[in-house]
């Protein structure tokens, strides 16, 4: 085999929190390089999305000898790559392609590589998640939400996840939480729920107007993790607060830190696999769409009303 071509009916593109695009994905022969001369068909995307048009011109060097002594001809496989995945066909670099377990359906594959590994990068590397701690989720009933509740619970955490309704806060629950809180007022019920104690981790995915009482929903030696702004707006830190009550802010930015060592995503994979097996892992698919409603799908998620992860199929 010189190289691994990775054909997908749908593929692993628009993961950008909720939303992905991915489908059947195999590991298959690919016995001749691509000539520097083909081209890909120009391909239109819905309502007015463009896709990328692009000629082939790698012929992938010295990756088959990588591929070789990880995956064989028919294997399962999901994949991640930055940008440039919304094609039927594409070609991934072996750095982003990790063995899907059969426990695992492949628009459940699709859901995991950017927003899992996001997951355990924020919580095994930057929260140095132990054993018992409890996690404060927001945004829970979101992709990174519903991710980090699982990954969290795989790693034998408490998790309590922050939602706006009742409807979010039963896609949470379903996903593993432990505890839902809604967003108005959640600072003191998760007083109430650790007794005083406060968390040991907050999860933060929305910011805005919620960091300050994400700072002080921590306990002692308690650390904040900034994963994103969903709320649109980013919010300013007083220090003081950091100095007076031992905790900490991190940033989560695992994309520039992942993808620039090579290895790192195969080792988070490998980490998270047993949680795959065991069923700790099972992301939440909250609708399944034809490719043609992608406009929809992304009106829904800029608006926060996706449920768990939304996959398109082509």
């Amino acid at each position: 085999m010189n190289n691994i071509e990775l054909v997908m009916a749908l593929h692993h593109v628009w993961n950008s929190g909720d939303l992905d695009l991915i489908d059947n994905v195999y590991a298959r022969d690919f016995l001749a390089h691509w000539p520097a001369s083909s081209e890909v068909p120009e391909r239109r995307g819905i309502e007015g999305i463009r896709f990328g048009v692009e000629r082939i011109r790698t012929a992938f060097p010295d990756w088959h000898e990588q591929v070789e002594d990880v995956f064989g001809s028919g294997d399962r496989v999901a994949c991640v790559l930055p940008y440039g995945g919304a094609m039927e066909t594409v070609a991934v670099h072996p750095e982003g392609v990790f063995p899907l377990p059969d426990a695992l359906t492949f628009e459940q594959g699709a859901a995991i590589p950017m927003n899992y590994l996001t997951a355990h990068f924020a919580l095994a590397e930057r929260a140095g998640l132990r054993e018992g701690e409890t996690v404060l989720v927001h945004g829970g009933a979101g992709g990174v939400g519903t991710a980090t509740i699982q990954v969290a619970k795989g790693y034998g955490a408490r998790t309590i996840a922050v939602v706006s309704t009742a409807e979010k806060a039963a896609v949470a629950t379903r996903a593993g939480a432990d505890e839902t809180v809604l967003v108005d007022g959640f600072r003191d019920a998760v007083r109430e729920l650790t007794g005083g104690a406060g968390v040991d981790v907050v999860v933060d995915v929305v910011g805005g107007d919620l960091m300050t009482d994400s700072l002080r929903s921590l306990g002692a030696l308690g650390r904040l993790l900034v994963v994103g702004f969903t709320g649109g707006t980013i919010p300013e830190v007083r220090v003081n607060r950091l100095l007076l009550n031992n905790v900490d802010v991190r940033g989560v930015g695992w994309g520039a830190y992942a993808m620039a060592r090579p290895g790192y995503m195969r080792s988070q994979w490998d980490a998270l696999l047993p949680m795959m097996t065991s069923g700790v892992i099972a992301p939440p698919i909250g609708d399944l769409r034809p490719v043609e409603e992608i406009a929809d799908a992304l009106t829904e998620m800029d608006e926060r009303r996706t449920l768990g992860k939304t996959v398109l199929r082509f």
